[in-house]
């Protein structure tokens, strides 16, 4: 019997097909179209002098490779596969899809071929934690998962070994979601709060975006949403709508230090290894997530043993007393507060990075109250300490900001001017790419740092 996605890969031979970006989630998909048989041209705009061998490969297996300034210069496509980080709106695709080419992207195909129940996460803040979670439940209660999309492996290529009892559990960002067509069986909204507006035209698009994680749903599809949250509380789904609250009573709900389903105590919020109130709301909504599919003693198994995603508050050593800490994934200001929040102490903060165009106020009162030491490096390091010193509970020295310039300086001021029982915790506000390729590799670089104190 001919599988689905080898009889929707059959289907493309002898069309042009153009694929925009050579990034790792769209590498798999060309190696699978030219298994195929596909006529493929792939665009990145690195030059072609930088390629890394794996694309260099591609080329070597018959993909023809359009790169550098004029990547997107006179292309000619029946098929067009948007990599996530270019805005459906760029000028060469519009010219693509007036010339009369289809585009979709690698996410939107496995939405369209997978066999299995699909739940997906968006959000700022907690996607990735949250989507860990409802993959660890899923897994801990016997199922058979495949984790992917923003987090994990790219999940197209491995669609036939997908069956229809097994669960794609799928992080999904607003670049992947802003022309996607379809929706999950299970979809959650964690929060939303201003981010990657150097990308998005404004807010509204942004939330655009990601409302499209559930506007495809159908009747009898679950909407998960933030009752906190000013934006997501107001969100309103095809199928059944079920809301989590830290604040007031919802499908589930945290009262004192018990999370309750109902009328029904499910957790109790001490027994959470990872530390930080947005990762009690990221279990609340992982709860919602997979209601009927995982049993309570699963759940509280899970909140036991579950020790943290990298990147993530990550504990990366404890030297002479001090601990540190990695919140590289730390991108925006919502985030670095929840880190923040994470901890009862004053602590010593590495902040600053790429400049997404996002606006810092609410961050400045919250380091105010919550930081001893502000090392600010990087684009954004004089907005970070515009933000705390406009706030009505700075005063000179209380938080100490010291300009660090870059991040490698920040990371050696902060654990010489740290004394045992501190806590230096890098939560930068800020994406990485104005001194590292990505969040990962700038926690990568840290734990590095701090493990050669």
């Amino acid at each position: 019997m001919v599988s689905l996605l080898e009889s929707y890969f059959t289907s493309l031979q002898g069309k042009n097909i153009v694929v925009l970006g050579l990034g790792v989630s769209n590498r798999p998909l060309v190696r699978l179209l030219l298994r195929y048989g596909c006529t493929v041209t792939g665009c990145d705009k690195t030059p072609y002098d930088k390629l890394d061998s794996d694309v260099l490969e591609l080329e070597q297996l018959g993909c023809r490779l359009q790169t550098g300034d004029g990547y997107l210069d006179n292309l000619d496509a029946d098929l067009v596969f948007r990599t996530p980080g270019m805005h459906p709106d760029n000028p060469a695709l519009a010219a693509l899809r007036q010339a009369g080419a289809e585009v979709t992207s690698e996410m939107e195909v496995f939405f369209e071929l997978c066999p299995c129940t699909i739940l997906a996460v968006t959000g700022s803040d907690g996607k990735t934690t949250t989507t860990t979670l409802i993959s660890e439940m899923l897994k801990a209660a016997g199922k058979t998962v495949w984790l992917g999309g923003n987090i994990g492996t790219p999940l197209l290529p491995q669609l036939d070994e997908m069956k229809v009892t097994d669960f794609a559990v799928v992080e999904l960002s607003s670049f992947q979601l802003m022309d996607m067509r379809r929706s999950p069986h299970v979809a959650v909204v964690t929060n939303l709060a201003p981010n990657h507006l150097d990308v998005h035209k404004d807010m509204d698009e942004y939330v655009e975006a990601k409302k499209n994680i559930f506007r495809f749903q159908m009747a009898d599809d679950t909407l998960v949403l933030n009752l906190d949250n000013a934006i997501t509380a107001g969100f309103t789904g095809n199928g059944a709508v079920t809301y989590f609250s830290r604040k007031q009573k919802a499908n589930v709900y945290v009262d004192g230090d018990m999370i309750y389903r109902g009328e029904t105590p499910l957790l109790d919020t001490r027994e959470i290894a990872i530390p930080g109130v947005h990762n009690i709301e990221n279990y609340m909504a992982a709860i919602l997530a997979v209601e009927g599919l995982v049993d309570d003693e699963t759940i509280r198994k899970v909140a036991r043993e579950f020790g943290g995603v990298e990147h993530r508050i990550e504990l990366v050593r404890v030297k002479d007393g001090v601990k540190f800490y990695n919140d590289s994934i730390a991108s925006s200001p919502s985030r670095t507060i929840a880190g923040l929040n994470s901890f009862n102490e004053k602590v010593l903060l590495i902040a600053g990075g790429y400049d997404k165009h996002i606006p810092y106020d609410v961050l400045g009162p919250v380091i105010c109250q919550k930081v001893k030491r502000l090392y600010v490096n990087g684009a954004t390091a004089e907005q970070i300490r515009q933000a705390v010193e406009a706030s009505p509970e700075y005063t000179p020295g209380n938080p100490e900001i010291i300009d660090c310039g870059d991040f490698t300086t920040a990371v050696h001021k902060a654990a010489i001017d740290a004394r045992a029982g501190d806590i230096v915790l890098m939560s930068p506000a800020s994406a990485a790419f104005d001194q590292f390729k990505n969040f990962m590799v700038r926690g990568d670089y840290f734990k590095k740092l701090v493990k050669e104190l």
